[in-house]
């Protein structure tokens, strides 16, 4: 769920910016990110007369981890991308004016990693395990309106290994400060469904509660308008008056037709903003706005996923939280920029592997047009790690469940709840029988219009298919058994089946493709991604179809190929993986888990003649290739949409290929050999940056030759230089053997090529970047400020 406040006050906000002249009616959500003290280490930091005034400064979201330095000896191993864990604090102190006096007031974390405790003013508020459930504090009876409050924030990554990837460790999402009447919405109750929909008008059901946290009775009544994206009114309704006692709460459930509904789908990501006041009397209470999105979905046994009536695959890629060099703590346009890159390769589809995700993720998803299978648990009871979350799944397994559901059910990009990743637990039949069983009824509980499913592992070895565990979900999914899944769908044909976790190779697209019950596929996985390195010196996985800078890697065009209806293609080299550029110095000969022997470049290191396998990923009907201007011959789509391939003996020049529907050139691509090194080209994604922490300005920085062309095997070391209301907070390659930091202003390219991410420090005037190496020409770049939500 979306919410904005009635009175939103933009910024992050200093300590006495709460203080006076404070709204009495309506509500405040105030940005509570700034100007927080952060101390490394433990202490006994839980007072308000602790002082702080050595421990450094600094603005949330933060993930210390992430910020090194990589060490063999971590013990978060290489599940944990070698990164370090530990205890931290965090502190903040703030005033609040005396017109806040008889309010509730709240703190809202959209997540902290994890075993997180919090206090004000020493006043200890509770604890939460779980590092991705978002949580909220009740501020109100502990809080000091004539003076000084101090909030503070102990998280707990000690214990390790906790994760089979990188978690990273604080509070690494956002904080909020919420500020309204004691009778207001209680938090993550408004439900909005769309039970009826067709062209001429849906059915838009409001679901909400108000709670009255004040000492007497409060007549209230609800109004509600719904806007589109215009702003426009669609639609609006009014509640009778209803009486909430002390201490109470008052469901309200209320009905509004939409006439001429625009629809959300992945084309047109129409969306709709519900507003519901408060109101006593002519006394507006408090002010919640919900974004949701018209559509109606379904999973059929016969035919697979169904969107406003149109039928389609689920086009998937699992991924996880990191953000590669911003580690946990990741900015909004960093996801974005992922996101278009993924869409541009055909993907549609986001499993959130293998937790809850951060709210303004799910946003994305609406607004981009993305469908989401959100997961909640990579374990139950049988741990995969001595630290996992099985130690505390009995005791918060349900509660964060909820909680996860009540604040996203309103998202119209998901379509899909996941209670387990792969569960240990099912050969345990009896257990596991009733541990799902108990998942599902909370979800269904929580929100009866999404199905339930559950990535199976193994499911013939444990017999969940027959055992009745498989049957207890609304969709069968399952990772990797593509062709056990479709026999359990032959044993019952009224199964709904998807693959919830995949292998990027074409027998299993095909598998998906060619039968009409399967409802999709998410492939493992859509970006690379930190830890799973199994051992020293790799740092992360590189299984993605993009790389942690968002570059497509060879497996990506391919998969476009198969998955995009732009007209497209693209030629590759099949040769050795010593091909490769190095790593660091010293790991070159480190093994790769994955060794690309797939190379986008017209120079092998062997520039005699000799044979090379020339591979070429088209969805065109008939691809011509060409070297040197001659042609080589012309080849058609295959039935299987597998590569079509050429032998070529080698010589220097093009490699060029054409791509014709129906007789017409609809897509080129050509590889070149390259001379060498000479200078630095930089490139930015966008010419305009706004002064707002989720606003990032990806710089891509390029060796070349004097042609302009890549450097394929470069590895110069390159050094940046930044001036203007900017700075430089990530660097990266997407090396998984690199152990560079990730913060810094220098940074060794990479198969040609690294990445510098700037951000604005000021809301006005220009940044320059410049890039320089020994024996190249450097290059420098500059974009504009502009203010933002800051």
């Amino acid at each position: 769920m979306k919410l904005i406040a009635a009175a939103i006050l933009a910024g992050c906000l200093s300590q006495n910016a709460l203080a006076a002249n404070s709204p009495v009616t309506g509500r405040k959500t105030l940005n509570f990110d700034a100007d927080w003290r952060f101390l490394k280490g433990d202490a006994e930091a839980d007072k308000a007369e602790f002082n702080d005034s050595n421990w450094r400064k600094l603005n949330v979201p933060h993930d210390w981890s992430i910020e090194g330095p990589f060490s063999e000896t971590n013990k978060t191993g290489g599940a944990g991308g070698f990164l370090p864990s530990g205890v931290a604090w965090y502190r903040k102190s703030f005033t609040l004016g005396s017109n806040d006096v008889g309010r509730s007031v709240w703190v809202e974390f959209d997540g902290v990693m994890e075993h997180s405790d919090v206090w004000i003013n020493g006043r200890h508020l509770g604890h939460r395990p779980n590092g991705y459930v978002s949580f909220n504090h009740d501020l109100t009876p502990h809080l000091n309106f004539s003076g000084t409050n101090v909030l503070a924030v102990r998280a707990d990554t000690s214990k390790q290994p906790a994760s089979r990837w990188y978690s990273g460790a604080g509070i690494y999402r956002h904080v909020r400060l919420v500020i309204t009447d004691p009778v207001h919405v209680e938090r993550w109750s408004t439900f909005i469904t769309t039970p009826r929909v067709t062209a001429k008008e849906a059915t838009v059901k409001v679901q909400t509660a108000i709670t009255n946290a004040s000492a007497s009775p409060r007549e209230v009544s609800l109004q509600i308008t719904l806007r589109d994206a215009r702003g426009r009114t669609a639609a609006t309704a009014q509640t009778p008056v209803q009486t909430v006692a002390a201490g109470a709460r008052v469901e309200f459930d209320q009905e509004i037709t939409v006439a001429k509904p625009k629809l959300w789908s992945l084309e047109r990501r129409d969306l709709y903003q519900a507003v519901l006041k408060v109101n006593s009397g002519k006394t507006l209470l408090d002010e919640e706005t919900t974004t949701i999105g018209i559509r109606e979905f379904e999973f059929k046994s016969e035919s697979g996923f169904w969107l406003n009536g149109k039928n389609f695959k689920l086009k998937g890629v699992c991924i996880h939280h990191d953000g590669g060099a911003f580690g946990a703590a990741v900015p909004l346009r960093v996801w974005e920029r992922r996101f278009e890159a993924l869409r541009e390769l055909g993907v549609n589809a986001i499993r959130t592997a293998h937790n809850p995700v951060a709210p303004e993720f799910l946003d994305l998803c609406d607004r981009m047009g993305f469908l989401v299978m959100d997961e909640f648990f990579d374990c139950w009871t049988a741990g995969k790690n001595t630290f996992d979350y099985h130690r505390d799944f009995e005791a918060w397994s349900k509660i964060d469940e909820r909680d996860t559901i009540r604040r996203d059910r309103n998202h119209p990009s998901i379509v899909l709840y996941s209670v387990g990743n792969e569960i240990h637990d099912t050969p345990k039949q009896a257990l596991a029988n009733r541990i799902l069983a108990g998942l599902v009824e909370v979800a269904h509980e929580n929100d009866p219009t999404r199905p339930v499913t559950q990535a199976l592992f193994r499911p013939n070895v444990s017999g969940d298919y027959t055992n009745g565990l498989a049957d207890k979900l609304d969709v069968i999914g399952t990772n990797y058994r593509d062709q056990e899944l479709l026999a359990a769908h032959r044993a019952k044909p009224g199964r709904k089946i998807i693959g919830t976790e995949q292998g990027h190779d074409l027998r299993v697209w095909l598998a998906c493709r060619d039968n009409a019950p399967h409802a999709g596929q998410f492939l493992w996985t859509g970006i690379d991604y930190l830890g799973e390195a199994r051992r020293w010196p790799r740092i992360g996985f590189g299984s993605g179809l993009i790389d942690r800078t968002a570059t497509p890697r060879p497996m990506g065009f391919q998969r476009q190929s198969w998955w995009s209806d732009k007209p497209m293609v693209a030629v590759f080299r099949r040769a050795g993986a010593d091909e490769l550029a190095p790593t660091d110095p010293g790991y070159e000969s480190s093994d790769l888990r994955r060794p690309q022997v797939l190379h986008g470049d017209w120079s092998p290191k062997n520039r005699e003649p000799h044979p090379e396998n020339v591979e070429v990923y088209s969805n065109c009907g008939e691809v011509e290739l060409l070297l040197n201007g001659k042609s080589l011959g012309s080849k058609p789509r295959p039935a299987d949409d597998s590569s079509r391939n050429w032998q070529v003996d080698y010589a220097p020049g093009v490699l060029k290929v054409i791509a014709k529907n129906k007789g017409r050139i609809a897509a080129t691509s050509e590889l070149r050999t390259v001379g060498k090194a000479s200078k630095i080209v930089l490139t930015v994604d966008r010419n305009k940056l706004t002064f707002d922490w989720d606003d990032v300005a990806a710089v891509s920085v390029v060796v070349v030759d004097d042609n302009g062309l890549l450097i394929p095997n470069a590895y110069n070391p390159i050094t940046f230089e930044i001036t203007g209301p900017g700075m430089i907070a990530a660097v990266d390659n997407g090396d998984n053997n690199s152990h560079e930091p990730f913060q810094g202003n220098e940074r060794h390219a990479y198969q040609g090529r690294c990445h510098a991410f700037l951000k604005a420090t000021s809301p006005h005037g220009r940044i320059t970047l410049k890039a320089s190496a020994p024996g190249l020409r450097p290059s420098t770049i500059s974009i504009s400020v502009a203010p933002g939500s800051r």
